[in-house]
This record gives C-alpha cells, sequence and structure tokens, in this order.
C-alpha cells in the first residue's frame, strides 16, 4: 500500500496522471477570454486616457471648457497643474487641470454644423 504513494507522485509530477494532450485546449478559452477583455476594456479606456492626456497639454487661454464638476468657463490662465477659469465676468476660479473634463462646443455651434 505504501509503496505505490511514490509511484502516483512521480506520475503527478510527470503529467502522467491525465490524459495526453489535454493542457494546450483547456488554455484556449482561458486566452480567447483574456484577449476579448483587452480588446473591449483596456484598449479602449487606455486610449481614452491618452486623449485626455493630449487635450490637457494643449490647453491655451480662450479655450471654452466644462469641468468634471460640470462647470463651464473660459480659459483665462494655465500653469503647470492648475487653470484659472474665467466663468463670469470679473468671477474667476482656480481647478485642477485634471478636473477638465472636455472642451465645449455651445449647442448654437453644433447646430450650424449640421
Amino acid at each position: 500500500m505504501f509503496s505505490s504513494i511514490p509511484t502516483l507522485l512521480a506520475q503527478a509530477a510527470d503529467g502522467a496522471g491525465g490524459p495526453p494532450g489535454c493542457g494546450g485546449v483547456n488554455m484556449i478559452p482561458i486566452l480567447l477570454m483574456f484577449a476579448v477583455v483587452y480588446f473591449l476594456i483596456l484598449r479602449p479606456q487606455s486610449k481614452q486616457a491618452r486623449e485626455h492626456q493630449n487635450l490637457l497639454g494643449a490647453l491655451k487661454k480662450g479655450d471654452e471648457v466644462v469641468t468634471q464638476g460640470g462647470i463651464v468657463g473660459k480659459v483665462f490662465a494655465v500653469q503647470d497643474h492648475l487653470v484659472t477659469l474665467e466663468i463670469a465676468r470679473d468671477t474667476r476660479i482656480r481647478i485642477l487641470k485634471t478636473n477638465i473634463s472636455s472642451l465645449y462646443t455651445s449647442p448654437a455651434a453644433e447646430a450650424d454644423g449640421e
């Protein structure tokens, strides 16, 4: 009874315990799942982050932007990490550059473009 334990352990270590040729077939669905996750989630997310970084790097005085909080304002000054927005006449606020979500396009400009 105890003499067969080393033989079983050796077979398990060699991979002789299972049917031959099954190792690669079991990996195909897992690899396909990772490919789907990459192309549907990770790749678009990294592309969107890259576009946002390009937007922040190209900000200049006079651009109209929308913050993550929904405030629309005109860029008055751009510093390293801060942007000064003019949200009304003689009313300026300073926000972190990363809190700018997009450039603002007015509904009238969108209607003219159609």
